[in-house]
């Protein structure tokens, strides 16, 4: 069961899930952390990538205050862990995750969209960090994930002066990997999630959970994961397929893509 702030529809392999709190520019409460958290712990069967999308005009404008203001230290810094529980879901849950950007992503939704692995953006989006002018701090796990997307100093820069990003700004600098025209988002971030799902299971997971902990990882214990990643996912039963069928010239070949879309 999940709150009326989310719903959750399928595309064979691909799930969707959707922030609806339209009216509230999908501010993030309670009910929906604790929402994103269940969904992400348990996603539907035979999923092999997940989207996350807003509706209306925004994907996120974050934290829904209203009722933490009153709370004492103890139960923000639990509700700060929650936070971190339910994004910890997302980018350590073992599926490829793809957020799909439009309008406001500040503040706490810029925590959730730097939880997910692939970011399209749509060229409204917009990127914002206002927590300081409102006398308070990240706590969503911001203060982890987006440095490693845009460093710390553009981050410090962000909160001190209430710096803004677009979505082209943003691009160059790691807040997204897709720029597309307004209204296409959620196409494009479809687009990529079914081409995702259909590489191997075990491939994605190495690729999500295995590669981000190599690039923070010393060199040595970098190398060692990676051979191990290297052989275990060389052992599964459909590479082994699909590496047959490539010797044989019978896969799928890889190249400049034409017009059509078609490897040229």
């Amino acid at each position: 069961m999940l709150p009326d702030s989310l719903s959750v529809s399928r595309r064979g392999p691909v799930t969707l899930l959707r922030l609806s709190r339209p009216a509230k520019r999908n501010a993030l409460d309670e009910a929906t952390i604790n929402g994103i958290e269940s969904f992400f712990s348990d996603p539907p069967r035979e999923t092999r990538a997940i989207i996350v999308y807003g509706e209306g005009k925004h994907f996120s404008a974050g934290a829904d205050l209203s009722a933490s203001v009153e709370d004492h230290a103890l139960a923000r810094v639990r509700y700060s862990r929650a936070w971190h529980r339910a994004f910890d879901w997302i980018e350590n849950g073992g599926l490829p995750v793809i957020a799909a950007l439009h309008g406001a992503v500040i503040g706490g939704g810029l925590e959730l969209a730097a939880s997910a692995h692939i970011r399209v953006a749509e060229r409204s989006a917009y990127y914002a960090l206002p927590e300081s002018a409102r006398g308070i701090f990240v706590g969503g796990g911001g203060a982890v994930r987006i440095p490693r997307l845009i460093g710390t100093s553009r981050m410090i820069d962000m909160m001190l002066t209430g710096r803004t990003y677009s979505a082209a700004e943003g691009a160059s600098l790691g807040f997204s990997q897709y720029v597309v025209d307004d209204g296409e988002g959620l196409t494009k971030a479809i687009e990529l999630a079914e081409r995702i799902a259909t590489n191997t299971t075990l491939s994605n997971f190495a690729i999500v959970q295995a590669l981000p902990r190599i690039a923070r990882s010393g060199p040595d214990g970098g190398f060692l994961t990676e051979s191990l990643m290297a052989s275990i996912t060389l052992d599964d039963g459909e590479a082994k397929a699909r590496i047959n069928a490539f010797l044989e010239k019978r896969g799928p070949k890889t190249g400049p893509l034409s017009a059509e879309g078609q490897p040229c």
